[in-house]
């Protein structure tokens, strides 16, 4: 069991992994902010999640299966309760404001806050088949009122090699062309700056084996600050808008209702 003083050094030194990339070859300006960092989180701390990873049997997960668009699994946490034990402590790092900070100057994102409802965030699994087209991400958290500004991605695939699929895609800012493609490694962080041009997605099905899926740990980060103008094409709040539906969301709407 990792004690307070534990996790605080795994904080520290994880927010200076953060801190330290920027200015390196893993660090990108273009076409949006992102950057990735490998061997992120201690060896025996990374497989803790990696074990407590749920299978797709359990009860927690909610399955998405739309052709062409969406066709993963997502867990359905609703509070840090729900979170399994092997996994909330990198959740707590992830969160805590040490870490935050080191996002936040890295990316130039001040006051960041993460979100207690993981509305969106949490586990994501995606079997052989199954793809995320490309979009931009919804930008607007009904639960607190703000706006939605940064992702991060803690890949958990020990076994990833060459031909399995499942690269984060970064696209140009009309989400035409690929720009970069990042394995999903295991114990790789992704932190990227989620906007209306921040195109990214996983459009070709994955081909994992049987039995080892694509498997992530996925937070998002608000402000209570609106994004830039220069990163808005929808002003009003809206889910995600994909690709395969002409940049709306799934319904076909380019803005929705919110509470």
């Amino acid at each position: 069991m990792n004690t307070q003083s534990s996790l605080k050094i795994i904080a520290e030194s994880s927010a200076n992994k953060i801190s330290s990339i920027v200015n390196t070859a893993f660090f990108f300006k273009e076409p949006f902010t992102h950057l990735y960092i490998d061997n992120f989180f201690p060896e025996e701390f990374a497989q803790s999640c990696l074990a407590s990873f749920p299978e797709l049997d359990n009860p927690c997960w909610e399955h998405s299966n739309d052709p062409g668009i969406e066709i993963k699994s997502r867990s359905t946490w609703n509070s840090e309760f729900d979170i399994p034990e092997g996994i909330v402590d990198a959740v707590r790092v992830l969160n805590s404001s040490i870490c935050l900070k080191a996002i936040g100057e890295s990316l130039g994102i001040q006051k960041l806050m993460p979100d207690p409802y993981f509305s969106g965030g949490g586990l994501n699994c995606t079997q052989s088949g199954g793809l995320l087209d490309v979009h931009v991400d919804g930008n607007y958290h009904d639960a607190s009122g703000m706006n939605r500004r940064v992702n991060a991605i803690l890949y958990l695939n020990k076994n990833w090699k060459d031909g399995f699929g499942g690269e984060f895609g970064v696209y140009d800012n009309l989400g035409e062309s690929v720009v970069r493609k990042i394995a999903p490694l295991y114990n790789r962080l992704v932190i990227f700056d989620t906007h209306d041009k921040s195109y990214h997605g996983l459009p070709d099905p994955v081909c994992f084996p049987e039995g080892d899926n694509r498997k992530s740990i996925i937070l998002y980060y608000y402000t209570v600050a609106p994004r830039p103008n220069a990163q808005v094409s929808v002003s009003e709040p809206h889910s995600a808008l994909w690709k395969s539906k002409s940049f709306t969301d799934k319904r076909g709407n380019k803005i929705r209702d919110f509470s």
